[in-house]
């Protein structure tokens, strides 16, 4: 299905705004591939077989999309960044749940040498890249949603500018600077400093 264009995705937004509960059924289907390439683009680094499939994880975002409290939508953008962070919340939240299951509940017995052999899980590196999120965020906000917006979100640098109401320059900056950032902060294993 072809890209919508961002102005009719911005009208309906607008105009879901302002109560039309018929522009949510039309925007529906103009937003349902991109947030479908969203939730592709999260799952790819999970392990294959993960639990949660990409169709439930649109769901799980297009319930908390429409809840009641939804922010006042401003534009294309906007709601993808705010998608984008949805999808990226429930995945964390997911990897946690599945981790404290390790800790205990109905885990396996595993040998120590096993465990020892045992490479990192994709949910513990998506606590990792969440919490140096978080860390970065508390350093410098707008690169840290430089970062949900370009690379969780998928938007490019035009969208990601228009969405914080920036220029591309320094979007282009923050994105730069916000990489070596988490770069350094994870190599370092800052991960349980968070």
């Amino acid at each position: 299905m072809p890209v919508p264009p961002s102005h009719e995705v911005t009208r309906l937004l607008q105009a879901w705004n302002d109560g039309d509960e018929a522009a949510l059924d039309e925007l529906v289907p103009l937003v349902y591939s991109e947030l479908h390439r969203l939730a592709r683009h999260y799952l790819s680094a999970e392990k294959p077989g993960h639990l949660l499939q990409t169709t439930a994880l649109i769901n799980e975002a297009y319930l908390k999309l429409v809840d009641s409290r939804a922010p006042r939508w401003q534009n294309r953008s906007h709601f993808f960044g705010i998608s984008a962070r949805l999808m990226r919340r429930i995945l964390v939240d997911f990897a946690r749940e599945r981790n404290a299951q390790k800790r205990g509940g109905g885990a396996q017995q595993v040998s120590i040498t096993a465990g020892l052999a045992a490479p990192c899980a994709p949910d513990e590196d998506i606590l990792a890249v969440d919490q140096a999120l978080c860390a970065l965020a508390k350093v410098d906000e707008r690169k840290s949603r430089v970062v949900e917006l370009r690379f969780f979100g998928g938007l490019d640098e035009e969208e990601t500018a228009k969405a914080l109401g920036v220029s591309r320059e320094t979007v282009r900056r923050d994105w730069r600077l916000a990489k070596s950032w988490l770069l350094r902060w994870l190599s370092e294993g800052k991960i349980n400093e968070a």
